[in-house]
């Protein structure tokens, strides 16, 4: 597995192999007529002013128009072949990469801020404008430099040191300026993304600023970090500038030494005077890549570094579990085998030696005390996080052989936080899901309750949600949320808090609404509500990461609350809660494996 995603992680390069061709033969032929104007002068100082040939000046003057021609159109051939390439590179990458974070574990996403994966977006740009831009031209064009060294060895031998030794320098310092360019574009950019991770929480928590009157006590950490930024940006455009300067010097001096060699070589009656002009000209030939490297090395540098991390996420391991054969229809039974989980492996586990069993139907609820993991449990049962211990199972099957898809239409979740995803109510409701009609869109609208207020909008299930739903009020989005979940109708329903954003007719709506899922479906809530406790079925009490108690909810809730005198832990029980008919369960068994 390990080869293939290091593959795929230079799958990237693949849309501008087939351009390289192109852009090699055509770079060819554009520094082929490069050497035309230096022949040409020499022509002109060493026949036609020394020999006063018209007739030669005439056909050179012809011949120089035509390669003036070609030129134009050969560069710009070159220019369209690279734009194709760039939006090669867009349309094939920007999908890679877009794919590769979704199909990423939750726990992965959420160990990095939302500015890295912003960044990651931009990184992929940067790798694009290094191999579909400039520098690649660049790079393409320095092996031609041979090329020059090659006839001024022929039109002027005494020379050919002096370039020899000017190219080295100008190789070396180009790679010495990649070195510092480096150091300070880390620094840059680590100083960009604590800002922008900065800013982006100041827009997602705006409502709360505003409140609270919070901008002075946000002002100042923003002027620190965006400080910060701009000495990055500032030292790296320091460092850019000197070594800029100190090329345009190295050329200036090259310039000299080469005339300062060529009068002597002349005076010598070594070389004309017309073979130092074409040796100036193919110099600056030489030279100018070069040069050019120097002001483009920052380019290939953070290039360098964007294709590191861009590599590191499609190295990443997805949670893309192959389908081996269509599971039907399960009845929504779920357990948990001696579950333990930590968001970081250094430190102590948020839940620790999990046992429960929730049978098939029934309304079970979970509570305890923020911090508990009662959250976390819901997102375990979804399979959105992966045990570091143990097992999680879905009618005795292990959840982690089945796709995120597949999932998707088995279990329905409400989160804490409700967020809407920018496009319609339909858009929402409907989750790209081609199976779902109509008819399925509205049912789910009507049993949550948000149909009634739907149908009253201007544009009804057409209606714009806006940014995170913020067109809507909360107990809309929470409505729509519940309805989102049960859209497909899946046999088990994880719901967060469900209750907190509606007003106490709502909430008793929802509490019936729940009841009368829970009898053919599998229905568990995180819930302090006392209107939607007394309608569970089962309650379990998670505490530390682990259960104190559970049972039936008549048995459970008197106690939920009351605290021995003596604060010593209590032995480990095995709880069950029973329904008179016996037909119903939620069991938790600390010390063995439930069966």
């Amino acid at each position: 597995m390990g080869n293939g995603l290091k593959a795929k992680s230079w799958s990237f390069l693949r849309p501008v192999w087939p351009a390289l061709t192109e852009l090699i033969v055509l770079s060819m032929f554009i520094n082929l007529m490069a050497l035309a104007v230096p022949v040409f002068v020499l022509q002109v100082y060493d026949r036609v002013v020394a020999k006063g040939g018209l007739t030669t000046l005439q056909g050179l003057a012809i011949g120089m128009a035509a390669v003036i021609l070609f030129d134009f159109l050969f560069r710009q051939t070159r220019n369209r072949v690279v734009q194709r390439a760039s939006l090669r590179y867009d349309l094939y990458f920007g999908d890679t990469l877009f794919n590769k974070i979704n199909r990423l574990p939750l726990g992965v996403l959420e160990s990095k801020p939302a500015a890295f994966w912003q960044g990651v977006f931009r990184d992929s740009e940067t790798v694009r404008n290094a191999v579909a831009g400039a520098p690649v031209i660049l790079l393409i064009d320095l092996p031609f430099a041979v090329l020059f060294l090659g006839v001024i060895y022929l039109i002027a031998p005494p020379l050919m040191f002096v370039m020899m030794v000017a190219a080295a320098i100008f190789l070396l310092f180009a790679i010495l300026s990649g070195f510092a360019v480096n150091r300070v574009a880390q620094a840059e950019r680590g100083e960009l993304l604590s800002r922008d991770g900065f800013l982006a929480d100041l827009v997602a928590n705006r409502t709360t600023i505003k409140a609270l009157a919070l901008e002075k006590a946000v002002a100042p950490i923003w002027a620190e970090k965006h400080t910060a930024a701009i000495e990055g940006a500032m030292a790296r455009g320091r460092v850019g500038d000197t070594y800029g300067n100190i090329g345009f010097s190295l050329t200036m001096l090259t310039t000299i030494s080469i005339t300062t060699a060529g009068a002597l070589a002349i005076m010598d009656q070594q070389i004309s005077i017309g073979s130092l002009v074409a040796t100036n000209m193919l110099a600056s030939r030489i030279v100018g890549p070069f040069s050019q490297l120097v002001g483009q090395w920052r380019n290939v540098v953070m290039a360098r570094q964007a294709a590191r991390r861009v590599r590191q996420v499609l190295q990443m391991v997805d949670e893309y579990r192959p389908q081996a054969i269509e599971m039907p229809r399960p009845e929504g039974a779920l357990t948990m085998e001696n579950v333990e989980f930590s968001f970081d492996r250094n430190q102590d586990p948020l839940i620790t030696e999990l046992n429960l069993k929730v049978p098939a139907t029934g309304l079970h609820a979970i509570v305890g005390p923020n911090g508990s993991g009662k959250t976390t449990m819901l997102k375990l049962m979804q399979g959105l996080y992966r045990p570091d211990k143990g097992r999680v199972l879905l009618d005795g099957a292990d959840l982690m052989q089945f796709t995120p898809e597949e999932l998707s239409r088995w279990v329905g979740y409400v989160p804490q936080e409700n967020v809407l995803i920018a496009g319609t109510i339909k858009e929402n409701l409907a989750r790209g899901r081609e199976e779902i009609t109509d008819e399925d869109i509205i049912e789910a609208a009507r049993t949550s309750g948000a149909h009634d207020f739907i149908v009253d909008l201007p544009d009804g299930y057409g209606t714009v949600v806006g940014e995170g739903g913020r067109a809507l009020s909360g107990g809309q989005r929470q409505r729509i949320a519940i309805a989102r979940a049960l859209i497909g109708d899946p046999p088990v329903l994880l719901l967060d808090e469900p209750s907190a954003s509606l007003d106490r007719q709502m909430e008793e709506r929802l509490a019936r609404l729940l009841q009368e899922l829970a009898e053919d479906h599998t229905v568990i809530i995180v819930t302090h509500s006392p209107i939607m406790l007394s309608a569970c079925r089962d309650v379990v009490v998670l505490e530390r990461g682990k259960i104190r108690q559970g049972g039936a909810t008549r048995d459970v809730l008197p106690n939920l609350f009351r605290r021995p005198q003596a604060q010593q832990a209590p032995a480990a029980p095995t709880v069950e809660a029973r329904q008179p008919d016996n037909s119903d369960q939620v069991s938790q068994t600390p010390e063995k494996e439930v069966s």
